[in-house]
């Protein structure tokens, strides 16, 4: 019976086509190689099979997990108020301890350094004028040996739902809660067996399928 298992997400029924969508990935700064490589992942699914445009898939990062609720709210709400001016620039040069300040840009403000795999530029100029269409929150949590790994996987798990809830926009969540590095490796597909799936897939196809979702007429 499970012989043909297949681990991972199963296609929808029906081609989502998500060439309309913008989407914003915000993920963090820790354990970045395997967060980088499941951002890739989500780009990769949305691009390739779902067709939305790179320049409007736009990358935020955070220092940890914790701050991506809060990081996914506010970077909706300031998209959706520009989206409502008719702002050229949705983003502008965001600071999120600013909260919904909607002063100029300023580029003495800028990094120094893109965020892993960031568009957030080319989204800026190029890229769709709308509101953000669903949200994916992309990190790595790997237990230790005291309980803030507890902790920390229980209040992102609830404020990452609470942010989807409250604001009506589809948030995905990506983050891993592993018990070690093999576990975390193998859900990037970065294990060395080869053996691995990379969840960053599914979360990029199920961020279209949602956002479709929201936006169909019933």
């Amino acid at each position: 019976m499970l012989d043909d298992f297949h681990k991972g997400l199963e296609p929808a029924a029906v081609a989502q086509d998500g060439s309309d969508l913008r989407i914003l990935i915000v993920h963090t700064r820790w354990n970045t190689p395997i967060v980088q490589g499941l951002v890739e992942g989500a780009k990769k699914a949305m691009v390739e099979q779902h067709h939305v445009k790179p320049e409007n898939i736009v990358i935020e990062s955070v220092p940890g997990a914790y701050e991506l609720p809060f990081a996914a709210r506010k970077l909706i709400e300031i998209s959706q108020i520009r989206a409502a001016e008719g702002a050229s620039d949705l983003m502008g040069n965001v600071n999120l301890l600013d909260g919904l300040s909607m002063s100029a840009p300023n580029s003495a403000n800028k990094p120094a350094t893109p965020t892993v795999g960031s568009s957030a530029a080319a989204a800026a100029t190029t890229g769709s004028k709308q509101a953000f269409d669903a949200v994916i929150c992309i990190g790595v949590l790997i237990k230790g040996s005291t309980m803030h790994f507890e902790y920390i996987c229980e209040a992102v798990t609830q404020g990452i739902m609470r942010v989807g809830l409250d604001s009506g926009l589809p948030v995905i969540f990506g983050v891993l809660t592993c018990l070690n590095e093999e576990q975390a490796l193998s859900r990037a597909g970065m294990d060395a067996a080869g053996k691995g799936h990379n969840h960053g897939l599914d979360w990029g196809s199920g961020a279209v399928e949602m956002a479709l979702l929201k936006n169909r007429a019933l």
